[in-house]
């Protein structure tokens, strides 16, 4: 039976691609016909149904070939008698007939509504109708450091560096020159403002701030070797280099945020909060004495390691109950369900937990929305995206989806190939996301229902878990 707390296509391998039919309706004189795209994605528990609908109203256009003559004839006319005008008559009928060919075409590839026009020749489509223009983050560790709160000029540095990541993937020729360009302009911002990035580092943490600028502007894993590596036009060199001066950015831009940079609602001041990153860890053990086959390598064992990075910069409340539930040894012995696309803490705990609201940071602002759900469809997407393997999320509330499940969580198996166009997850901005597996990720595939949660524990983190006073 299907958990309430989980969308229907976690239950079942029934097909992700929504069946959508062209309706045309009968078009007014003079009047663009409107074309309705809709479809119906899934079949959901509770809220788990939408419908993809597109209006396009066709802008129509004539030429009219009464016009063309008469510039033609006046043309003539003013050349009558010259030797040329035989010439000249000559190429414009082949200028009339290529604006024709090309009206032709165009009809042909964007139909246009005439009077005696037939919308039943419009054939069905089969397709997902949403494709938006932006870089959504593929790791969970891209998807974290984008997620830290870190000052604008560590944020262009990231950026002009984060390029360089998409330009290693053009085939063939790379376009070392822009990466290069890349790199000084990083270069340039981190050593003009020197005292802005330094300027956001706590006083006890100045110390090691220094270290990690010194080391990101000429030490290892550096932007001066990371340039070396690109005038040598090695892309293995590149790669490397690269991971390692964006995890040095990565460690600077998280001393940079001490805390969250925003005020809780009041009404959420009395939650377990958390006012950073955390690490949980997993052990899980096979429910039926089988064994997990290490992709490195090794011994095969019937206990693998997890390890989440949970984060409350984004998703302070439902990052800080979930850290209040390891801590309290709530997911010690659970078991877990797989169903499709997902691993599922077979668990609803009603004696721990709080009933959080939904919580989702929409990407380009400062705080998240509570109770309310993204519009993908209109361009909204959230800092921390679903469409990324190894997610972590809670469910839905068993009675409202304007609130998240008080314990039952599950990492999600993006799959690009159920996915729409964009490559994004049919419930992109559907759930409060809190976090991603970044160790032990090829565990997640081999997990089997019935497997369990020996021990969770929170490894790091302590020090910005903030519980309420209870008093």
């Amino acid at each position: 039976m299907a958990s309430p707390l989980v969308p229907a296509h976690f239950t079942t391998a029934s097909n992700h691609i929504p069946q959508v039919r062209a309706v045309a309706p009968t078009p007014s004189p003079g009047k663009p016909p409107a074309i309705t795209i809709s479809g119906e994605c899934r079949k959901r528990s509770r809220r788990w149904s939408s419908c993809i609908r597109v209006c396009a109203a066709s802008s129509s256009s004539s030429s009219s070939s009464k016009d063309s003559s008469s510039l033609s004839q006046v043309i003539l006319d003013r050349h009558h008698g010259s030797t040329w005008s035989g010439l000249l008559h000559s190429g414009l009928e082949r200028l009339e007939n290529a604006i024709a060919a090309i009206l032709i075409v165009s009809q042909i590839s964007f139909p246009m509504p005439f009077i005696d026009w037939n919308p039943w020749f419009i054939s069905p489509a089969n397709a997902v109708l949403y494709s938006p223009d932006t870089k959504v983050p593929r790791t969970g560790e891209l998807a974290l450091r984008r997620a830290i709160p870190a000052n604008a000029n560590m944020k262009a540095i990231q950026e002009s560096l984060e390029d360089i990541s998409y330009l290693l993937r053009i085939p063939q020729r790379k376009p070392y020159g822009s990466m290069e360009g890349d790199v000084k302009k990083a270069l340039k911002i981190a050593m003009e403002e020197k005292e802005a990035i330094m300027g956001n580092v706590p006083g006890e943490l100045k110390e090691k701030g220094s270290m990690l600028y010194a080391s990101l502007l000429d030490g290892k894993g550096s932007l001066q070797n990371l340039l070396e590596s690109i005038k040598e036009k090695d892309p293995d060199k590149v790669s490397v280099g690269l991971a390692s001066s964006l995890d040095t950015i990565a460690e600077l831009e998280l001393l940079q945020a001490p805390g969250l940079s925003f005020l809780l609602p009041e009404q959420y001041l009395r939650y377990p909060r958390l006012t950073g990153r955390g690490v949980v860890e997993f052990t899980i053990e096979r429910g039926d004495s089988s064994t997990f086959f290490p992709t490195d390598g090794g011994e095969p064992k019937s206990i693998a390691t997890i390890q989440v990075v949970i984060d409350g910069y984004s998703a302070p409340l439902t990052a800080g109950n979930f850290a209040k539930l390891v801590t309290d040894g709530a997911y010690d012995g659970v078991r877990l369900k797989c169903v499709n696309q997902a691993v599922l803490s077979d668990n609803e705990i009603e004696k721990y937990g709080y009933t959080v609201p939904l919580e989702v940071m929409p990407s380009g602002q400062f705080e998240p929305l509570y109770k309310s759900t993204l519009s993908i469809q209109d361009g909204e997407l959230p800092v921390l995206p679903l469409s990324v393997y190894g997610a972590v999320a809670m469910a839905h509330n068993v009675d409202s989806d304007e609130y998240s499940s008080p314990s039952q969580f599950f990492f999600y198996l993006y799959d690009k190939r159920n996915a729409g166009l964009g490559g994004l997850s049919f419930d992109e901005g559907q759930f409060s996301v809190f976090g991603y597996t970044t160790a032990g990720r090829e565990v997640l595939s081999q997990i089997k229902t019935g497997d369990f949660i020996r021990s969770a524990k929170l490894v790091q983190g302590r020090d910005r878990f903030v519980l309420p006073d209870e008093s």
